[in-house]
């Protein structure tokens, strides 16, 4: 896809500039406990600035359900903007109406402001007419830098990109050009490595896989309900014994697609899911009927690593095992560490996302050689199940 960015805007000194920011930051006593999403929208809110620009954030916080709900404010976010980008930042206890024009009119350029949470309207997530007028009468351009809402059609998201010239702010641009890169028009093989609990949660993101890449390894508990039905006892292994079938139509659909499915060979098993818990590796055919299978053996981690090697292309959602406890972390961290050595070697386009995802990365120390780590997570995943994102459709050139 083509998509404007704010290269393309032009002269933009003096002008009003609502930019789209992901600001539903973790609190705890009324302060930040993580600021990695100020951290990712600061280059766009700093070059908007520099540029001349007045600089209007809008953002939501929690789920207020268009109420006024003083512990979802955004004022005490204001603060750590500001400590982030390293220049003041202003706040409006209202995103509409007198109090806002009020705050917009007193800026001069580059000054930034930051409006109160837009879901503190209900028309918000109503994507309201009225209320996406409101919010447009105080900006000439539109910039869209938050992904991680843009599968949502709201006002702030979707809306004012229908009202206002709009483009894509530097994180947006990031994320984009990633995503497209591992599965618009990647470089091939390409190899999917998704995890996590459930098929349940992922049937709609296997389903597109299978036909988009050339080989899948699925791993975590997901992977018992996939064993399950090619007939592996998994005794007590987390299961979805009713996704049996639907484990064996997405099979069925990646063979007739060309796409080489990898199920764990190995299992290491335990009696309980606790850390250190007595545990051994044993093969599939050999999973006592009161044991679970909390991670994958050597034989499957050496798997996984034969097919990092044989990809140019990395694509990974979820963990392979119950990676929150030792030693259960095992197969991960190995798989995770040794794609990003590929990927910093020059040999591998890696591109990750999802909350546990990101957690698990962090936990190996590989994040920070990934190619892209995206925190998006329903947006990430939307686009991997090969949905539309109505944030991103509407900034479409």
């Amino acid at each position: 896809m083509t998509f404007k960015t704010i290269d393309d805007a032009g002269e933009i000194a003096g002008k009003r500039a609502l930019v789209r920011v992901d600001l539903n930051v973790p609190m705890k006593d009324g302060k930040i406990t993580d600021d990695t999403r100020i951290r990712a929208v600061a280059p766009t809110i700093r070059e908007l600035s520099d540029k001349g620009a007045k600089v209007i954030l809008l953002a939501h916080f929690g789920r207020p359900k268009g109420e006024v709900v003083a512990d979802m404010s955004l004022a005490p976010v204001a603060p750590a903007v500001a400590a982030v980008i390293g220049r003041p930042v202003a706040f409006c206890a209202d995103c509409i109406g007198e109090a806002a024009a009020g705050a917009v009119a007193a800026m001069q350029d580059g000054d930034v402001l930051l409006l109160e949470n837009t879901r503190f309207h209900k028309d918000e997530e109503k994507n309201g007419a009225d209320f996406t007028a409101a919010l447009a009468a105080n900006g000439d351009l539109y910039v869209n830098d938050a992904f991680s809402a843009a599968h949502r059609a709201h006002a702030s998201t979707e809306g004012l990109a229908r009202l206002l010239p709009a483009y894509a702010g530097r994180s947006m641009q990031a994320e984009l050009e990633a995503l497209g890169a591992a599965l618009g028009a990647p470089k091939r093989p390409v190899l999917a490595v998704v995890g996590g609990a459930k098929v349940s949660s992922k049937i709609d993101l296997l389903e597109n896989l299978v036909t988009r890449v050339d080989m899948l390894v699925i791993g975590g508990g997901m992977a018992n309900t996939f064993l399950a039905a090619k007939g592996v006892n998994v005794g007590k292994s987390l299961c979805e014994h009713d996704l049996a079938p639907t484990a064996l139509k997405i099979m069925a659909a990646a063979e007739k697609a060309g796409c080489e499915i990898v199920l764990p060979v190995d299992a290491v098993i335990a009696r309980e899911f606790k850390a250190g818990a007595a545990n051994e590796t044993v093969s599939l055919d050999a999973i006592p009927a009161d044991a679970m299978m909390l991670d994958v053996g050597a034989a499957s981690i050496e798997t996984v690593k034969a097919k990092i090697d044989g990809a140019s292309t990395l694509v990974w959602n979820g963990p392979l095992g119950a990676f929150e406890i030792e030693p259960f972390d095992k197969a991960t961290v190995a798989a995770a560490q040794h794609a990003a050595s590929r990927t910093k070697d020059g040999k591998l386009l890696s591109v990750a996302g999802g909350g546990d995802t990101v957690a698990a990365l962090n936990h190996a120390g590989a994040a920070g050689d990934f190619s892209y780590v995206s925190t998006a997570g329903g947006a990430f995943l939307e686009w991997l199940e090969g949905k539309d994102l109505p944030g991103v459709t509407a900034l479409q050139a």
